[in-house]
């Protein structure tokens, strides 16, 4: 009779605990999608590393939105790109309706501090170990893939310096993943590339940067370790590789001149790409019109908008 008993409570309590569990993986959803809404970031976990995604309010997975990745310069993490105290991308996401993530580069220091990025040539303990970023990145796109609504066709990268360098790298090993990328302060590192398909490719750099020189080489202001870095290579090479590697065959057109900022564009390359140069007279080694400013370095130019030149260039690459 006390068997009886027991099994009959068992069955009353075992589906107030499966609803209980119910309700509170229903509160704890409603709770993630009100963080975003308020414009916090979730974090995911790919390959032991921090990856930061923030979603547009009010976004919908059940409508794919682009997916932007925001890439850290050499010496940063994830969260000091997502903080728009110095970038403003969390922002430029709300506005423009894109989800933006923020993995973390190479490091062996909790927290993931002073990461860096295998991007050929450069840079630091990420080159010299040969680790793999660019599986670490197909990684991360297959991560928020699966859990947010994401449009495959219109997945793009963007990165400071080292990370810069590491979107060009990612145009040439994961063309297949991105439709177009864009480099803040970074050029070509690789030492090879053969990309399976074009890619639109944009620069941004200052011609007083002092760590990645315009006109080539690393300047007073790169890693005091010289063996970390490289002898950079200049932006007009940078630029006349991927003219070749897009076969663009017309002449570029100035499509941006103000006071302190240009832009030249090459259009009517392979596959319907572009290949852009926006360059701005100051604002050393840095992102453009970004709010924040290092210690003892120059204010970034507010010649341009970085982000608004960027999203603009990758709308363009996606119709």
């Amino acid at each position: 009779m006390r068997a009886l008993l027991l099994a009959v409570a068992l069955g009353t309590l075992l589906p107030a605990a499966q609803a209980q569990g119910t309700l509170r993986e229903r509160i704890q959803a409603r709770v993630e999608e009100r963080r975003a809404e308020r414009g916090g970031l979730q974090e995911l976990q790919v390959q032991g590393r921090q990856v930061l995604v923030h979603l547009p309010a009010g976004h919908d997975p059940a409508r794919p939105a682009p997916l932007v990745l925001a890439l850290h310069g050499g010496g940063g993490h994830a969260g000091h790109m997502a903080d728009d105290a110095n970038y403003g991308l969390q922002k430029k996401a709300d506005a423009a309706g894109f989800v933006v993530a923020f993995p973390n580069g190479d490091s062996k220091f909790p927290g993931g501090r002073l990461a860096t990025w295998n991007a050929g040539g450069c840079c630091g303990d990420a080159r010299d170990r040969g680790v793999d970023d660019v599986g670490f990145i197909r990684a991360v796109v297959a991560a928020i893939r699966q859990r947010y609504g994401i449009d495959a066709d219109r997945v793009f990268a963007a990165g400071m310096s080292n990370g810069g360098m590491m979107s060009l790298r990612l145009a040439c090993d994961a063309a297949d993943l991105f439709r177009a990328v864009a480099a803040v302060a970074g050029t070509d590192a690789t030492a090879g590339c053969a990309p399976s398909r074009p890619v639109s490719v944009l620069l941004i750099h200052a011609r007083d940067d002092d760590h990645v020189l315009f006109n080539g080489g690393a300047g007073a202001g790169a890693f005091r370790d010289a063996s970390k870095i490289m002898d950079f290579v200049s932006v007009p090479e940078t630029i006349s590789r991927w003219l070749q590697r897009d076969h663009c065959p017309a002449p570029p057109q100035r499509t941006l001149e103000r006071p302190g900022a240009s832009c030249d564009t090459h259009a009517g390359c392979a596959g319907g790409t572009t290949v852009q140069l926006c360059v701005t007279d100051t604002g050393g080694h840095a992102w453009p019109g970004a709010p924040g400013r290092r210690l003892g370095k120059a204010a970034p130019s507010q010649a341009l908008d970085a982000n608004d030149v960027i999203w603009r260039f990758f709308e363009q690459a996606s119709r």
